[in-house]
């Protein structure tokens, strides 16, 4: 089995907190995996140390082999992220953003205007494509850093809150597109405080808590973890993660 990613003792804090606290977990390449945690969980902290944006204090990750600390480079280069508030250059017109995205990834401009294009229809953002992103609402805004997050053809997407500020008809249009990304052999990671989204997209699931994975599987074994043998996921990240009371023993 090809791990797309493996978190080998990952360790993060912001002053006295442990904000990732010896994570370790490993996801199949080919899958679509959802990491699911409270508010302040971890989750944003450990996607941006495997995308490269923080350091480790201590331990490692590898996409597809590659260390994120040995090999940067080569582990950036076969993935995309995608941050859950998208940055994008307001001043540039969309297809233009594409294109300019394309050529920081060293791809020719012959092959980078019609993938540009491409992208654009698939995601319904062809009739603005010049339009200027500062002109965006919330919605197109993250439509577009997909687009942006797919020209250079990753083999692993990592998302955080992917579907935070679209409508109905534009999550399933992304959905669709996830999915698809996978049935042709890639990975898909994402984090999600929308549970039947995990439930029903994802093939297993993390769940982490206080910077600690406390549960992984598919939805029937994290049933059969927290006792829930006919619970939904929301039920089941409940009984998980909820904090005993002050007066418990």
């Amino acid at each position: 089995m090809t791990i797309a990613l493996e978190l080998i003792s990952l360790n993060k804090r912001f002053g006295a907190h442990p904000a990732v606290n010896d994570l370790k977990l490993q996801i199949a390449h080919g899958s679509f995996y959802a990491l699911l945690g409270p508010n302040g969980a971890g989750k944003t902290t450990t996607l941006r140390m495997v995308a490269g944006l923080l350091q480790p204090d201590s331990g490692d990750a590898a996409i597809l082999g590659h260390s994120i600390t040995r090999h940067p480079h080569a582990a950036k280069k076969v993935l995309a992220y995608l941050p859950d508030e998208p940055m994008l250059y307001g001043k540039l017109r969309s297809l233009e953003y594409l294109e300019f995205v394309a050529g920081l990834w060293n791809i020719p401009a012959a092959k980078a205007e019609p993938l540009a294009k491409d992208l654009l229809k698939q995601l319904g953002l062809w009739d603005v494509r010049d339009d200027f992103c500062d002109t965006f609402s919330r919605g197109m805004k993250q439509k577009l850093a997909l687009a942006g997050a797919f020209v250079h053809n990753p083999e692993v997407i990592i998302l955080d809150e992917p579907l935070s500020g679209l409508d109905a008809a534009a999550a399933r249009l992304v959905k669709d597109m996830l999915v698809n990304f996978v049935r042709q052999g890639n990975t898909v990671i994402l984090t999600t405080h929308i549970m039947e989204v995990a439930e029903r997209m994802a093939e297993r699931i993390g769940i982490i808590n206080h910077g600690r994975l406390i549960a992984e599987g598919t939805l029937d074994e994290l049933r059969a973890t927290s006792g829930e043998t006919a619970g939904t996921l929301e039920s089941i990240f409940l009984e998980l993660t909820q904090e005993p009371a002050a007066n418990d023993q």
